[in-house]
């Protein structure tokens, strides 16, 4: 009796652990920079959106002169290492092509308040959306969202809840259960579990999936089955890792184009679109 006692406060334990913890993991938050590198740019404007308005969030008009119509918007949400800092100069590419980009910060990470959860994030995404779609010169009928690695959850959890015309995932998972149970973790205990594979299934616009092929952290099954279980997707996969890989502006830049996101600009370049991500 005293065995079985035993061995069930163990499990108990462990299983309290396991949920206590596991944000810790999958929202590691690093520590921001002494100084934002918004600081000082003219061309940045800060907003604070989500819950209690205390997520950083960064707006970026298309570079050059001002678009006489409304202009296309790329959301962007970063993985779970990373923060918005960044990745600021990394889209002045996508600029170039005549869009905007909002960065947005998750609660909880660099001057953020709040906690990272998947109904944080959520709720931070769709007031990023609506954001967006309040300004006179962003054309709501083409916001985009593009996520990398957990910034894929970020971004099915706003098609979820708002009308993203187009998506792209980058190195992202088709759950967080799915890939913990990779890991020996029971599904049910996942407190984020970021269904992207139910969020695509029923995602009726373009889908763009790239991933690594040698993608140790998120093997490239999960990209694989994310595209061909949406209704209309592109899978391009790259001999890389899940942190090595080289910026995908040439593939981002056709899939926009191809999707009527972006318009054909003659000397547009893509010039970087080697470099790997920000570590």
């Amino acid at each position: 009796m005293t065995v079985v006692l035993l061995g069930l406060i163990g499990i108990v334990g462990y299983l309290g652990l396991v949920f206590a913890l596991q944000r810790a993991v999958l929202f590691p938050r690093p520590a921001p920079p002494p100084r934002s590198p918004a600081e000082g740019r003219s061309d940045v404007e800060v907003a604070w959106i989500g819950p209690d308005r205390a997520v950083e969030a960064w707006y970026l008009d298309p570079m050059g002169a001002a678009p006489a119509q409304p202009f296309p918007v790329l959301v962007f949400t970063h993985g779970n290492g990373e923060l918005i800092d960044y990745w600021l100069d990394e889209f002045a590419i996508v600029r170039s092509w005549g869009l905007g980009v909002l960065l947005v910060e998750y609660p909880g990470y660099g001057r953020s308040g709040g906690s990272p959860s998947e109904a944080s994030i959520t709720a931070t995404m769709a007031e990023a959306y609506d954001y967006l779609a309040s300004r006179p010169e962003v054309d709501a009928g083409r916001i985009a969202a593009y996520g990398r690695s957990v910034g894929g959850g970020a971004a099915c959890a706003l098609v979820r809840e708002r009308p993203v015309a187009a998506l792209i995932l980058e190195s992202s998972f088709s759950s967080v259960r799915r890939l913990a149970r990779r890991h020996g973790l029971f599904g049910p205990l996942v407190r984020d579990p970021f269904d992207n594979l139910s969020v695509i299934r029923n995602f009726e616009g373009p889908v763009l999936v790239i991933h690594g092929r040698s993608d140790r952290l998120i093997p490239p099954a999960h990209g694989e089955a994310l595209a061909h279980n949406a209704p209309s997707a592109e899978l391009v996969l790259f001999d890389c890792g899940h942190n090595d890989c080289p910026r995908p502006w040439a593939e981002v830049h056709a899939f926009l184009l191809k999707n009527g996101i972006a318009a054909a600009q003659s000397g547009t370049s893509l010039e970087g679109a080697e470099e790997a991500p920000p570590k």
